[in-house]
Order: structure tokens, then C-alpha cells, then sequence
């Protein structure tokens, strides 16, 4: 048959396959399906759209200046440290929704909840492209699973829900530009353009979800071994194409790489892990995922952190299983088939990152987490909801209905188990006191609640403190927190030493240092008993944590309430100034520099910087006792008229 033939047969082919038109059912059908899975997202997740800001969210969202302005956003994309971490795709959803509800949450987690269900939807299109059973299944399991209540419901993890939906898409975009069924693509089919176009695509997707969270490195290896799976081999023309993929996400996750260690700080005793250590970190933790996967009982926000001994022969049990299982699935690919083990390999290869052989700052607190499985537990989830479809058609018509009623059980009790998980998260408060309840020796839940209780019930706070530094000696955030605590009911000297040993600590993070410089330097500069305060000390100990972290504009704010208790008022003026100007300030600030115009006898300025104090004090600190304080010494100092 010559080649203008067989053209013709496959255009006379096309033209005898009815067309789904839109009244047809089986083209309504998918977005019927579709549907569903978002319903099951909504109604799973509607207690999650009306939780507060939690932990972190106040780095990425409440207090993240970049938000404010076309500035802000020139710096989240162009100034690698102005956010937490370099997701500056995250950000920006982040700025445009600032400017449309401001700091209302909810409106983040509709997002979020929105962009979950969005991923279900594409990983169900994406398991159905790949002809594996149980297709859907998988994906409203993943929709309503409680193992992903903390990526969803937690407003600074966008990053997974974001990242994964692009990566997603992403995937299905590089299948359509060459096809997995095709075991020699391109040797004798031409690429045209509108393949090309899905190549690219496929590209732009991939770099999206990169800047949304760089766990999508693992993309184009996804890729490769779906390819494998499907084809038995994978080819040099595969890794040509999918060469500039590998060489964007490496360079990208560098980046992040270099982040962590440098501006979050993942630096320090804590993470001084041998190669052997990580390995066993590594093995524990596969096995501790799947658990959580197949059996979601006892979800807590920081796992308690498994203590590594090399020396401990059981511990080498995870990583020797894990291994074990790889190879009886390689062994056993040609009876039971490529894909098992494709997808243990995946949900593997995607941990990576968080398995233990890169610093990542969480890890200070507990080696796991159930926000690092969020894009692998699709793989695993998608292995069980296959095997389960086709042990149920091989026992035949008869046990479809079993099968149904099954699957429905599993939904349901995933979904009530969901919706139950995201009370936790209603507020900082809950979401703490549900961590310290889980595991009583968690130092860091008791830090937490701690610092949140000084707010409102000082001696509870430092009860928490107490417990904290009990279980965590080196931990500078506690020191700080206690230390502020102590001088704020007048226990200036045991404040003062405190300090003193979070700065003995050795290891110290650069950052964490500079803060516990800055608290100290507050004590002496601000502390109630005079008796234990020290200017000249205070000055020396705030221009150390300005030469440590000279990014922080914060800390030129304590370097100007040093320098006034210095008299030195010029310099006062113009580190507080800086204070202001690089991050809004504090209302200490204002108070200061209300005082400062006093003295220099401009009193209608004093009175100006002393109105913007109170003004936001009452807006952004309003139960802070500290600001209180310092209010009043500056209407004491100007004597303003009502």
C-alpha cells in the first residue's frame, strides 16, 4: 500500500468514528467525574477554609513585607532572600491574593483547597492516560486522604499543592509529545510542530512547578521511569530530550539547596549526620511514609526525632527491607509486571529530598513529616488502588458491588478522617497544644505553646519554656522566647544569663546568633529594673547582631533604643529610622524616636511619632506589654494632651 493510500485510510478512518459532541454522555461523562473529585476535596476540606494563620504563615503571608507593594513583588522574584526560600511563583499567588482580601485566611485556603482538588483532577487524567486501573479511585483517594491535610490545610505549604499541579500537568504534557506506547518514538514518526509545542510546554510547566517547590526535580526521572515502565527500555534519544530538564531542576535545587543552609539556617550539631546515619534516616523514613499511607493513625505536626545510632544493628532492618523489596519486585517484573515496581521507584525517587541526605531547616525538630510525601504518596496510592481493581475484577462480576461498597468504605472513612484532622488547624494555640498532647516530650510543641501563652498568661508560658529548655538546651528561639518572658515580670538577671548561655551555645546558626545578640541588647537597653540596665554593653551587643545579619532591618531598631540609652542621639535617630524604613517598624521605634524629638526639643514631632506608635501598636501589637511599656515611658517623656 503505498503512502498516499494508507493517508487516505486513516482519514476515511477518522471520518467513521462518531465525534463526542457536547450532547453526547460520554463527553459530559469526564467533567461529571471531574466534578465529583472536586466535590469530595471541598466537602473533606470545608472546615480547612475557615482555620486562621498557623506557624510559618506569618513569614510567608502576615509579616511579609513584599506583599505591599510592585516593589515587593520586583524583590520576590529578583532578590533571592527577601522571602524564606527562592518559590517566587508561590509568592506571587501570594501577592495577588494579598491585594484582593488582604489578611483574611480564608480566602488562602480556598486556594489551597482549590488547588489540591485541581491536582487530584490531573493525577486521575494522568493514571487513566497511562491505562492503570483504578484510575480514579486513586486520585479521590489522594483528594480525601488525611495524609495530606497538612499540605492543604497549612497556608505556607502552597508550595506542595502549587508545585504539584504543575508538575502534573507537566508530565501529561511530555506524554503527549511522545507517547509512552510507542517504543521507538520518533525513529520513524517526524516530530511536528504541534508535538514540539506540547515539548515546550511540557518545559514551561516543569520550570513553574521549580519555582513553585524544587521537590519537582524529580519530574523528569518520573518520567524516564514511566517510560521504562511502559516501553522496557529507555532510550539515549529519551535522555537526550529530557536533558535540559535535568540541567534547569539540578540548578534550581542548588539554589534551594544553598537557601537552607545559608538564610534558613540548616547548619549546626543537629544536622552533623554521617553518610551512614542519613542512609538509616533514609530507610526508616520509606517505611515510615507507607505506614502513614496505608494506616493514618496518630497524624501529628512534629514527629518525635528518632534517635540514630549507627551502632544499633536493628536500625539497619529499614534500609535492608527497603532494599529487599526492590529487588523481589525487579525480580518478580516479569510475572507480576514492570509497573509495582515502576511505582515504588517513584514514590522512592520522590522522597529523595527529604530522606535524609540533604539539610532541610524541619529536621532540627523530627526527620519526617507528612507535608514531604505529599506529590510521592500519589505513586504509592495509585499501587494500591490498582492492585485492589483488579483483585477485584479477577473474582468476577459477582464481587463488583463488594468491590464498590469497598472503595466507598474507604472514601468515607478517609474523608470524615480529613475533615476531623484540619480542627487542628484552626489556630496556633490548637494546632500546639494538639502536638504536645500527642507526645509530651516534644520540646519544640512546648516552645510553641510557650511563646503563644506569654501573650496572654505569662506563667504558663514560661512553664512551657521551662519544659522546652529542659528537652532542648541548645535551642536559641527558647532562650530568647524565656528571656523576654523573665524580663517582662522583672527578672532582668536571670534574663541576662540566659541569653548568656544561648550565646555559649556552640554552632550556632550565623542568624540565630544575631537574634539571641539582639535580645540580649534589648534587656539591657529596655529592662524595667534600671539596675540591670548596661548602654554601653547594649550598644556593643546590638551592633554585633546588625554585623550578623545586616539584612534585618528589625535589629537597627534595637541598635537605636541602645544608642538613646547611650545618649548618643544623632546615631539613635538614624538606626531607628532605618528600622522604619526597611520593614515598617515596630512601635518601640516611633516611641524612641518620639523621645529623641523631645529632647531635642521638637516637640510637634514627638508628638507625631508618638501618635503613629500608639497607632501601631494598637494595629499590629495590641497585646504586647513590651510596647505597652515603652508607650508609656514616651507619654511620660513628651506629656501629650489628650
Amino acid at each position: 500500500m503505498s503512502a498516499k493510500t494508507r493517508t487516505k485510510a486513516k482519514s476515511n478512518a477518522a471520518r467513521s468514528v462518531p465525534r463526542k459532541d457536547a450532547d453526547s454522555p460520554s463527553y459530559w461523562l469526564p467533567w461529571a467525574w471531574a466534578g465529583v473529585l472536586l466535590l469530595f476535596a471541598l466537602i473533606a476540606y470545608s472546615h480547612a477554609i475557615g482555620c486562621g494563620f498557623i506557624w510559618d504563615d506569618d513569614y510567608y503571608v502576615e509579616a511579609n513585607e513584599t506583599l505591599h507593594s510592585i516593589d515587593g513583588l520586583r524583590r520576590i522574584w529578583f532578590e533571592p532572600g527577601a522571602v524564606p526560600q527562592y518559590y517566587p511563583l508561590v509568592h506571587t499567588t501570594f501577592w495577588v491574593e494579598y491585594h484582593l482580601w488582604g489578611l483574611h485566611p480564608a480566602g488562602y485556603h480556598l486556594v489551597n483547597v482549590l488547588l489540591h482538588a485541581t491536582g487530584a483532577v490531573l493525577l486521575w487524567r494522568l493514571l487513566a492516560r497511562l491505562g492503570l486501573p483504578g484510575a480514579w479511585l486513586a486520585a479521590a483517594i489522594f483528594a480525601v486522604h488525611p495524609v495530606e491535610v497538612e499540605s492543604v490545610a497549612w497556608i505556607t505549604e502552597r508550595k506542595n499543592v502549587l508545585s504539584a499541579v504543575f508538575a502534573l500537568a507537566a508530565i501529561l504534557a511530555y506524554l503527549q509529545f511522545s507517547p509512552p506506547e510507542t517504543v521507538n518514538d520518533g525513529a520513524t514518526q517526524p516530530l511536528t510542530a504541534p508535538r514540539w509545542r506540547a515539548y515546550f510546554l511540557a518545559f514551561v510547566l516543569f520550570v513553574a512547578a521549580l519555582l513553585s517547590k524544587t521537590v519537582a526535580v524529580s519530574v523528569p526521572a518520573v518520567l524516564l521511569v514511566i517510560l521504562w515502565w511502559k516501553r522496557g527500555k529507555i532510550s539515549w534519544r529519551d535522555l537526550t530530550l529530557l536533558g535540559p530538564f535535568f540541567v534547569i531542576g539540578i540548578a534550581l535545587a542548588l539554589v534551594t539547596v544553598t537557601m537552607e543552609k545559608n538564610t534558613v539556617g540548616a547548619v549546626g550539631a543537629a544536622w552533623d549526620l554521617s553518610f551512614v546515619g542519613r542512609c538509616l534516616i533514609a530507610g526508616h523514613a520509606l517505611w515510615f511514609y507507607a505506614g502513614k499511607l496505608l494506616w493514618p493513625v496518630g497524624l501529628n505536626f512534629f514527629y518525635p526525632r528518632w534517635d540514630i545510632n549507627t551502632h544499633d544493628l536493628w536500625q539497619y532492618v529499614y534500609p535492608a527491607a527497603a532494599l529487599a523489596v526492590l529487588l523481589g519486585l525487579w525480580l518478580a517484573r516479569g510475572r507480576v509486571g514492570r509497573g509495582p515496581l515502576a511505582a515504588v521507584l517513584i514514590f522512592a525517587g520522590v522522597l529523595v529530598p527529604a530522606l535524609g541526605f540533604f539539610n532541610v531547616y524541619p529536621f532540627r525538630y523530627s526527620f519526617v513529616a507528612d507535608h514531604f510525601q505529599y506529590h510521592a504518596s500519589m505513586a504509592l496510592i495509585a499501587l494500591m488502588a490498582a492492585i485492589a481493581t483488579i483483585g477485584w475484577r479477577r473474582l468476577g462480576d459477582s464481587s463488583r458491588w463488594l468491590g464498590a461498597l469497598t472503595a466507598a468504605a474507604v472514601l468515607i472513612v478517609s474523608g470524615v478522617l480529613t475533615w476531623q484532622r484540619t480542627f487542628v488547624y484552626d489556630d496556633q494555640l490548637t494546632l500546639f497544644t494538639d502536638v504536645v498532647a500527642r507526645d509530651p516530650k516534644s520540646w519544640i510543641g512546648h516552645n510553641n505553646l510557650g511563646t503563644l501563652y506569654l501573650q496572654k498568661d505569662v506563667p504558663q508560658g514560661i512553664a512551657h519554656l521551662s519544659i522546652a529548655l529542659q528537652l532542648q538546651p541548645t535551642y536559641t528561639e527558647t532562650h530568647i522566647a524565656f528571656a523576654a518572658a523573665l524580663a517582662e515580670i522583672g527578672e532582668c538577671q536571670r534574663a541576662i544569663e540566659l541569653l548568656e548561655q544561648a550565646l555559649a551555645v556552640p554552632d550556632v546558626p550565623q542568624s540565630r546568633r544575631a537574634l539571641a545578640c539582639n535580645s540580649l541588647a534589648w534587656i539591657l537597653a529596655t529592662c524595667r529594673d534600671e539596675r540591670h540596665r548596661d548602654p554601653q554593653r547594649a550598644v556593643a551587643m546590638a551592633e554585633e547582631a546588625v554585623h550578623l545579619a545586616p539584612d534585618v532591618g528589625a535589629l537597627q531598631g534595637t541598635l537605636g533604643a541602645a544608642l538613646y540609652r547611650a545618649g548618643d542621639l544623632a546615631k539613635a535617630t538614624e538606626a531607628l529610622e532605618k528600622s522604619v524604613k526597611a520593614n515598617g517598624g515596630y512601635s518601640a521605634d516611633r516611641f524612641f524616636l518620639a523621645m529623641i524629638n523631645e529632647k531635642l526639643g521638637n516637640h510637634e514631632e514627638a508628638l507625631r511619632f508618638y501618635r503613629e506608635g500608639v497607632m501601631w501598636r494598637q494595629q499590629h501589637e495590641p497585646q504586647s506589654a513590651e510596647a505597652l511599656r515603652i508607650e508609656a515611658e514616651a507619654a511620660k517623656a513628651i506629656r501629650p494632651t489628650p
